[in-house]
């Protein structure tokens, strides 16, 4: 039951940043920022042809292989770790999201829409956002929940 709602979870968020980022490119233009909470939270749409900062932008090839090399991964051990917490299957989820998320916008149009802008951070979507929840939630796992190897207690 859980595995089902994981898999609609990840197909919501996969139409969420598909339907946002349409929404950003018929109602921003481009480089246009808009405010949203006064200058700190703005809505700008830029198109992203590299990384983070847009770095390495125009190697879109080396992205999409990344990204989808990342998403089968993520498959694989959310399928292997499926009796693992849910917290981890969530970021495996998250992960998975956002890398197709993006690779979906790479393989149609070349670059990545960008459009939520907070001051001093590169510009993201919700593909980013579910890549960044995901990883954290990864780190958290690995620091806080992750299950230690048993030893003995030999003296």
């Amino acid at each position: 039951m859980l595995q089902a709602l994981f898999v609609v979870l990840a197909g919501l968020l996969l139409v969420a940043d598909r339907v946002t980022k349409a929404w950003a490119v018929h109602a921003l233009a481009l480089g246009d920022p808009q405010p949203l909470l006064g200058n700190v939270v703005r809505l700008t749409r830029v198109h992203n042809a590299g990384g983070a900062f847009g770095v390495l932008a125009g190697r879109p090839t080396l992205f999409i292989a990344v990204s989808l090399v990342i998403a089968a991964i993520a498959v694989a051990a959310f399928v292997v770790l499926r009796r693992q917490s849910p917290w981890l299957r969530l970021a495996l989820v998250l992960v998975f999201v956002g890398a197709v998320g993006n690779v979906i916008d790479r393989l149609s149009v070349g670059y990545v829409v960008d459009f939520f802008e907070i001051v001093g951070f590169p510009v993201f979507n919700v593909a980013d956002s579910c890549v960044t929840v995901g990883a954290v939630l990864l780190v958290l796992y690995a620091f806080l929940g992750g299950r230690r190897p048993s030893t003995s207690r030999e003296s």
